[in-house]
């Protein structure tokens, strides 16, 4: 009598090859990365991002300069005290550490998106575990990065003088808008409404609906809201 054979062990996937599927088949990724480690996509996803952001930082110079001018700008029109010297400092601080900011910031945000994920899914029913929250949220990061590569391109390639906002490198609905002239609250808003963040939002929405066992058009809900708290949060600290 024929004995059964267990089934095959699945094939063991290397977090590089994630790194590519989750542009053409995130769900796959998702659902064979549940209850698995962050550290080593989020790892990788911060060494990229620090290595763009060093080698791209001459050409985003312009874009830094108009920013922090305008930065100024709105200060002293709500603190005359502030002095231009004061603001100065602070210019030169900020191109010392803009390196760390990328550093901290993106395992900081990836933390923030998994916890407001993981509270957000509850309310429509999903079941993944925080950890798998930060995991959905790291691997949504990827097209970010690819981003970055982007900006670089389109920086390369205009007209320095044509840099004047931190949208101008952008696929948004912000690049279009004059940061001078338009409401700064409806400028932050057409920043938001850019091909990369709809597309981490979309892959935020596939990797809730896989983990946390829900339908897809729940965890693409879910994740919408969580493009509008963020949204509402860039409004609100940026003022």
């Amino acid at each position: 009598m024929a004995t059964a054979q267990p089934p095959a062990a699945p094939a063991k996937v290397s977090v590089f090859e994630d790194l590519v599927d989750i542009f053409v088949s995130p769900s796959e990724v998702f659902a064979r990365r549940t209850g698995g480690n962050v550290w080593v996509p989020m790892a990788i996803v911060v060494v990229l991002a620090t290595i763009l952001y060093f080698a791209t930082r001459g050409l985003m110079q312009p874009i830094f300069d108009a920013e922090f001018n305008r930065a100024i700008a709105r200060q002293m029109a709500k603190d005359p005290s502030v002095t231009a010297a004061q603001m100065e400092a602070g210019r030169a601080m900020m191109q010392k550490i803009g390196g760390i900011f990328v550093i901290l910031g993106i395992p900081i945000s990836i933390g923030f998106v998994g916890v407001l994920l993981w509270l957000v899914g509850k309310a429509f029913g999903a079941t993944e575990s925080i950890a798998d929250a930060m995991v959905i949220a790291t691997y949504a990061w990827f097209p970010r990065v690819i981003s970055f590569i982007v900006s670089a391109v389109i920086a390369l390639m205009a007209d320095p003088a044509k840099l004047n906002s931190m949208f101008s490198v952008t696929v948004s609905a912000g690049k279009l808008m004059d940061p001078d002239t338009t409401a700064h609250a409806l400028f932050l808003l057409g920043g938001r409404l850019d091909l990369f963040i709809i597309w981490q939002t979309v892959l935020l929405g596939i990797g809730l609906s896989v983990m946390g066992k829900i339908s897809r058009m729940n965890g693409l809900l879910a994740a919408a809201i969580l493009w509008l708290i963020g949204t509402g949060a860039t409004i609100a600290l940026q003022r």
